[in-house]
């Protein structure tokens, strides 16, 4: 059975009913988005309902809510991946990693940025999983450095016709539509390379996307 993974302590509405329908969830730590208190809510909350529980680090940008490119040099994005990584690991112990937004897209096609990211985490957690596309520069580098890698597939996200995620604010970028997240959800979870799905917790169809999957028995 395929892991589910959510994105939380983001500010969503939703967080709650989410967590009740995953199997594991990257929370916020401060980056794009989260402090101490939400960060120990989702805890709490992913602990009581057996979910495994990940950081979600970002670019430090809150207003731009970790989904603007920046040029940043590889040392600062090693440094703030580490201290974000820390602050949820003083809270809980880890199941794994997953970077957020404009960091994510770009650690799949940068090496340089793909080896920060694993640097980072490396300081805290030497051998962590890690949920990133498969194929990509960061899957291949934190393999590299003696990670575990879950290949990861997005329900919400449309790809183009070259495997890609669609870029937030193109047509298509985001799947509202819930037959057709629920065929994503089942097309992709036929890929050998997949092991982890994601929605997205700021998604508008999340919680009605994930009831639907669990319907049919397709989670694990």
């Amino acid at each position: 059975m395929i892991d589910l993974n959510v994105d939380l302590g983001e500010g969503g509405a939703h967080d709650a009913e989410l967590i009740a329908l995953a199997s594991s969830v990257n929370i916020a730590c401060g980056g794009h988005a989260g402090d101490v208190e939400s960060m120990r809510r989702a805890v709490e909350r992913a602990r009581a309902l057996g979910a495994a529980i990940g950081a979600h680090p970002s670019y430090e940008d809150r207003e731009g809510f970790g989904r603007r490119p920046l040029e940043l040099p590889a040392d600062e994005i090693a440094d703030s991946i580490a201290w974000q990584v820390e602050a949820l690991a003083r809270i809980s112990p880890l199941h794994h990693m997953k970077p957020h937004g404009a960091l994510y897209n770009r650690a799949q096609v940068d090496e340089e940025v793909a080896r920060a990211v694993v640097e980072g985490i490396s300081r805290v957690l030497p051998e962590t999983l890690i949920y990133t596309l498969p194929g990509g520069a960061l899957a291949r580098v934190a393999l590299e450095k003696g990670h575990r890698v879950w290949g990861e597939g997005f329900i919400d996200r449309g790809y183009g016709e070259d495997g890609k995620l669609i870029p937030r604010g193109e047509e298509g970028a985001v799947i509202e539509d819930l037959e057709l997240a629920v065929k994503q959800a089942v097309r992709l979870a036929e890929r050998e390379e997949i092991e982890t799905l994601c929605v997205h917790g700021d998604g508008v169809k999340g919680v009605e996307i994930l009831t639907r999957l669990r319907a049919i028995e397709f989670l694990g």
